[in-house]
């Protein structure tokens, strides 16, 4: 494969050791073979460590860092960015996994597609890795469309560095997967998505994720960052245009989740 379709995969990690070899594992077996995973670790105090330096020492392609302070997933990512030397970056957290297929497809896609952004549908599972949900994402975004809400997982997000450069995470507290790539959809306009699921997003019993109620300051922080927006009118736009936006998204998930649970039970 050629140089310059190299892929850097950014891992942040934090007290990840019961997950982060399956993530890692699911990256070793990827059929598109030209990668780097770049894991930067935010101070863990389980054994994260010790399992990244196993892993590092093993494979060449493996680098990791190690924060001394906690500063945040945003934070690790982007020191993971700064390292990156590949034409595209992709985002894999340490409680994510891939299909084996995943890189092989998306950088393919991308080439037929010429485009900077692409995504894909995921699986949910949960953390004894049962498989219980599905995301099933539009063919194709816009910047508007994208603005009414997240559409796309970050586990499933990879960019072309060979268009606009590297972008970073926004130095906001939370959402910084989705305003990035706001950011890189004001400049390419378009981003084109793969409907089959190519990844599973575990859901964790404590994730803050999971209060949807919680993250409401932090999508109108992204308003306000991204575009400027006055607090009000980030606000405004919150529950007139985001919260639509979102609802009838999970109103679709749920219903091809259900879908996805029943085609289970029969097998």
């Amino acid at each position: 494969m050629l140089k310059e379709d190299l892929v850097s995969i950014i891992m942040p990690t934090y007290n990840s050791a019961d997950f982060v070899e399956e993530s890692i594992e699911s990256i070793l077996s990827q059929t598109y073979t030209n990668w780097e995973l770049i894991i930067t670790d935010d101070n863990s105090t389980d054994d994260t460590r010790l399992i990244l330096q196993r892993y590092a020492s093993e494979y060449k392609n493996i680098k990791y860092f190690f924060l001394y302070q906690n500063s945040g997933a945003g934070y690790c990512r982007n020191n993971s960015i700064k390292h990156a030397q590949g034409r595209y970056i992709a985002f894999c957290d340490s409680d994510d996994r891939w299909v084996p297929e995943k890189l092989e497809r998306q950088v393919k896609f991308m080439h037929e597609k010429k485009c900077c952004l692409c995504y894909s549908s995921y699986y949910t599972c949960d953390e004894e890795s049962n498989l219980n949900g599905i995301v099933k994402v539009p063919p194709k975004l816009t910047l508007k469309s994208m603005k009414h809400d997240n559409k796309i997982g970050c586990l499933t997000g990879i960019y072309d560095t060979s268009f606009f450069g590297k972008f970073y995470m926004p130095p906001i507290r939370k959402r910084q997967d989705w305003a990035m790539f706001l950011n890189i959809m004001k400049k390419c306009e378009v981003a084109y998505g793969i409907t089959d699921p190519l990844a599973y997003y575990r859901i964790l019993n404590n994730s803050i994720s999971r209060n949807k109620h919680t993250l409401l300051k932090y999508n109108a922080e992204v308003y306000s960052s991204i575009f400027g927006y006055s607090k009000f009118k980030a606000y405004s736009y919150l529950y007139f245009m985001f919260m639509p936006s979102y609802m009838l998204k999970q109103v679709k998930n749920k219903y091809y989740s259900k879908k996805l649970r029943r085609k289970l039970r029969k097998k």
